[in-house]
């Protein structure tokens, strides 16, 4: 009984310590900056700059939620397509998606997201527009995970690299965004 109980603190401890990190991989010849904002109540990231082809690990804090967006280097500063993430949320829980709702028109920066240490699931488009990024708000499209370090692609494969998901279906779960934010009851 002490043994079950020791494991179990055990195993808690290891999960409230696990670092949260998305790493942004670009796929193609453009350096990009990645811009953070954070949700009210979250601390402020600073701006990431993630050169041509090479891939960038941004750690974030505990419970972290927020959004990013990458606008190429000598481009105007324009929010595009979202990365967004809710770490560490419910049960322990990373939600995390692609959303075009701010800007359905920018499809060369932040193109995926998905688990580092799983296949699936995975947000977002290699092409845009598909069936796997939120374009409404009602849209159901969160995915989520046990893992608390992620990936991001940015920009257009130039055939060195190979996309997450190059088919158009995908059986894992997803979830409306009131229940990533803890206000989904069986009435909605």
């Amino acid at each position: 009984m002490q043994f079950t109980k020791l494991i179990s603190l055990l195993a808690a401890a290891v999960v409230a310590t696990a670092e949260n990190t998305v790493t942004f991989v670009s796929q193609d010849s453009f350096d990009r900056t990645v811009i953070f904002t954070s949700n009210p109540n979250y601390a402020k990231l600073p701006d990431t700059v993630v050169p041509a082809s090479k891939n960038v690990t941004v750690p974030f804090p505990q419970g972290w939620q927020g959004n990013w967006y990458a606008v190429k280097k000598g481009e105007p500063n324009i929010p595009g397509m979202l990365g967004e993430v809710a770490f560490n949320g419910w049960n322990g829980i990373t939600y995390f998606d692609v959303s075009a709702i701010v800007n359905p028109n920018d499809k060369d920066n932040v193109k995926q997201m998905w688990p580092a240490d799983e296949e699936e699931p995975v947000s977002g488009c290699v092409l845009f527009p598909c069936n796997f990024a939120y374009y409404l708000p009602d849209d159901v499209q969160t995915r989520a995970t046990l893992d608390t370090n992620l990936f991001c692609s940015l920009g257009s494969r130039d055939g060195s690299t190979i996309d997450r998901r190059s088919f158009d279906f995908d059986s894992s779960p997803t979830f409306p965004r009131d229940f990533v934010v803890g206000k989904w009851s069986k009435k909605n």
